[in-house]
């Protein structure tokens, strides 16, 4: 039985699909105005879980994933700049030629953590004729009113508007949300910004109501309901879109088809620093390429984020990857020598049943992994079971944790390094160096030269192994 816990009744609960063994799985996905972070991709990381979770079970997910490429503002009182605008400025590019930038490097931040790509991916900039359906839906049951800067959604009209809202959201709300002397609500939000008349937008377009560009929160309405339908099943993202992002497309949804857009409304917590929450504005933010700089393999993150629970804050630091890395490196030498061993088996043992039933408790309480991935250690050191079960075991429980296990011990050879021409074995030797030194810019450049000759490079602890790409 498999239980989530919901945002919504604030419980657990059992999940149970609308619709037999189908699920519809709808994640925000990322403004691609700069590169996603560490704490965003925490958040995606979970959302990654949860499907392969979902699918561990036997269901059949259909995942969509809207990409915002218009209309999230630096401001969640509905001022200030376009974030692709402002992103455009800073780079002296259209604002096309950022969307696609940023889009094609959080694919390939995707790519690196093993975060598999949604069924459907949606662009904002895409759906814009069906978000004037539905501003003009809105307009028809009397929800909107024009001001100077754009058409707002009325809050005042929806009883139930902030369904999502504990005391705490109200409170953080009111700090967040500036007051707009023209607004009838403080809530209220805007479902169509006008154009500023001294400057000309990138991205604009025609409606009833004036030149301008959509709000946020709508664009998320159109492309999950148009995918999915509504309602659907699970609606995925982070703790900081409860009581703004997610609460105003529950209003429009609710406004306009009088039901709720999903059963299931999930949310990871926040990844922290020494200096709090992980944020651009901050400026203490690390990214995958930061990372991969300081020669940590981008699937060590993903460990780390396995170590805590989705909804638990999750401390960030240099000593927390590098403990990551060495205990992901530990795991991979440990199934390089199980596999050395392995043989298919033919009759599963009652011990490794026993390890199996209780990985799916794991993850069907509420995606425990922090427990699975103990269980996983435990089963490592346990010498009850043959190696070959062990193996077996490992890759069956890698299709919830997406670490690469089988990748890496059937493809990792350690006597490679040792046949490598002197120049390359040099190289390699120079880099471990830089690494032991943490001289991370000069071994990242030496694995840059190495690429470009034709190697992959891995680290296996503090052994480098190469691989002819």
């Amino acid at each position: 039985m498999l239980k989530l816990y919901n945002t919504l009744t604030r419980k657990i609960e059992e999940f149970k699909p609308l619709n037999d063994n189908k699920v519809g799985l709808y994640a925000c996905g990322p403004t691609v105005y700069w590169y996603a972070h560490a704490g965003n991709l925490k958040t995606y990381i979970f959302e990654d879980i949860l499907k392969r979770v979902l699918r561990y079970n036997g269901l059949d997910v259909k995942h969509v994933m809207n990409i915002t490429d218009v209309g999230h503002l630096t401001s969640d009182s509905d001022e200030g700049e376009d974030k692709l605008e402002k992103g455009a400025a800073r780079e002296h590019k259209t604002v096309w030629e950022i969307a696609r930038f940023y889009t094609d490097a959080f694919k390939k931040d995707m790519k690196l953590l093993n975060i598999e790509e949604p069924d459907i991916w949606v662009k904002a900039t895409d759906t814009i004729p069906q978000q004037l359906e539905l501003i003009k839906k809105l307009e028809e049951k009397g929800f909107t009113y024009s001001i100077d800067d754009g058409v707002y959604f009325d809050t005042g009209k929806l009883e139930k508007y902030g369904r999502l809202w504990t005391g705490a959201e109200r409170k953080e709300l009111r700090g967040r949300i500036e007051e707009n002397k023209q607004k009838k609500n403080p809530s209220d939000f805007a479902l169509w910004k006008f154009s500023p008349k001294d400057e000309k937008r990138q991205m604009e377009w025609d409606s009833p109501w004036g030149k301008g560009f959509p709000g946020w929160h709508t664009e998320c309405v159109v492309m999950s309901v148009e995918n999915l339908g509504i309602p659907f099943d699970i609606h995925c993202g982070g703790i900081d879109h409860i009581s703004v992002h997610h609460t105003n497309e529950i209003a429009q949804a609710e406004a306009v088809y009088g039901e709720l857009m999903a059963n299931y409304w999930m949310h990871g917590d926040f990844l922290v620093s020494k200096d709090g929450k992980m944020s651009k504005s901050k400026g203490n933010i690390a990214t995958i390429e930061d990372l991969q700089k300081q020669g940590i393999n981008p699937l060590s993150y993903r460990y780390l984020c396995l170590t805590s629970h989705y909804r638990s804050k999750l401390t960030f630091s240099d000593e927390s990857i590098q403990g990551a890395q060495n205990s992901l490196d530990n795991l991979y030498k440990k199934t390089v020598d199980l596999f050395a061993n392995y043989s298919p088996v033919k009759n599963k043992s009652a011990e490794a049943e026993t390890y199996k039933q209780k990985f799916l408790d794991f993850i069907n309480n509420d995606l425990d992994m922090p427990g699975a991935l103990a269980l996983a250690w435990d089963l490592v050191r346990d010498k009850n079971i043959i190696d070959s079960e062990k193996y077996e075991l490992l890759l069956d429980f890698d299709k919830v944790f997406g670490l690469s296990i089988k990748e890496v011990s059937t493809n990792t050879k350690r006597s490679e390094t040792e046949t490598l021409p002197a120049e390359i074995m040099d190289k390699v030797k120079a880099r471990e160096q830089f690494r032991k030194d943490k001289e991370w810019d000069k071994a990242d450049e030496i694995r840059k030269e190495l690429e470009q000759q034709g190697w992959v490079v891995e680290d296996l602890g503090e052994e480098t192994i190469l691989k002819k790409a």
